[in-house]
């Protein structure tokens, strides 16, 4: 009986259930329906308003224009109204003018024959006008011709400036090439004396080496002053022309191998230390300048070229040892070798 009872239960409900879902799903369906057509009805009308904002916008532009152009044909109507009354008012004095010039020839001819006297002398100053008149405008017109002949000269001005700045672009070309070469070539002698250098203290450096008492500073040969000189004196002593006699076969072998376009000096500067001279010169000065001298001239009495040797004296104010000790002093008392350009 429970089993009818179940079966009768499920009898009776079973066709509603499925009735109920599809009425729901067909309303959904509306509704869905209903929101689309809801939705593209506000995209289409809120287009369509956007659409007419900007039309109304071009509309105000356009309001915007023809209210200026009214305005500015208001002020141009009223500036035209201002020079016709303007020129009503001349043409008013013209009138007037006129009126009185009638009266004046009336009056003129009343007068008879003063009136005809005067009437000629009127003509005579209008004569006198009119030929003022042709020679004011002759000279106009040779004045325009001054001003046209100062154009063409003006003209033919610019044309030689104009020309002058093209040969200067050219000139400073032409310049900053001949500068670039001239620094290459004297780039190359600097090379070439360098060289040459290098191979003049090298053969120095062969024949002096067994004396310790001469020194390679740099780019110079140091003597110190006792190889060569006694103190206070110029003249060089017996064991320094030995070194003189090194010193000028190596230049004259040096002139032999430098070619003659480059130009080369061995210079010699004298120096001393700082203890006043109590000797035959006045000052240190004198002192280095001769001792400078004095090498140049046994060089030169060698056979070396005076124009390939220059001499120079630096008194005590050129100092190797800035101390005071009597080992400084003697460092300080020298006579320098240097090859250099001329």
């Amino acid at each position: 009986m429970a089993q009818a009872l179940a079966r009768r239960r499920r009898h009776y409900e079973a066709p509603y259930w499925p009735g109920f879902v599809d009425a729901m799903a067909q309303l959904l369906l509306v509704i869905t329906f209903l929101l689309s057509v809801f939705i593209v009805a506000q995209f289409l009308l809120a287009r369509e308003i956007s659409g007419q904002d900007s039309a109304l916008g071009q509309l105000r532009s356009q309001i915007a224009e023809l209210t200026q152009l009214l305005a500015l044909e208001k002020s141009a109507k009223s500036e035209l109204e201002l020079n016709l009354s303007t020129l009503g008012d001349d043409l008013n004095e013209e009138k007037a003018k006129s009126a009185n010039l009638a009266l004046q020839l009336e009056g003129e001819n009343a007068k008879g024959e003063s009136a005809g006297t005067t009437i000629t002398g009127l003509r005579t100053q209008l004569d006198e006008e009119k030929q003022i008149s042709s020679e004011a405008l002759a000279k106009v017109e040779l004045l325009n011709q001054q001003l046209a002949a100062l154009r063409r000269q003006i003209a033919t001005l610019n044309g030689l400036l104009a020309d002058a700045e093209s040969r200067s672009k050219t000139d400073q070309a032409q310049i900053i090439d001949l500068g670039k070469r001239l620094n290459s070539a004297l780039a190359q002698r600097v090379q070439e004396l360098t060289r040459y250098r290098s191979e003049f203290f090298g053969r120095l450096r062969k024949i002096l080496s067994q004396r310790s008492d001469i020194l390679v500073v740099g780019d110079r040969f140091v003597f110190q002053s006792e190889v060569l000189f006694p103190t206070g004196s110029a003249d060089i002593q017996p064991a320094g022309l030995l070194e003189m006699d090194k010193l000028a076969s190596a230049v004259k072998e040096l002139e032999a191998e430098i070619p003659p376009d480059i130009a080369w000096v061995l210079r010699v500067d004298g120096h001393t230390d700082n203890v006043p001279i109590r000797a035959a010169f006045k000052s240190n000065w004198e002192l280095s300048s001769a001792r400078a001298i004095a090498v140049v001239n046994y060089l030169i009495s060698q056979g070396v070229n005076p124009k390939h040797l220059v001499a120079a004296g630096f008194g005590e104010f050129q100092p190797l040892d800035p101390g005071d000790s009597e080992d400084a002093k003697t460092r300080n008392r020298r006579i320098e070798l240097k090859l250099t350009e001329r």
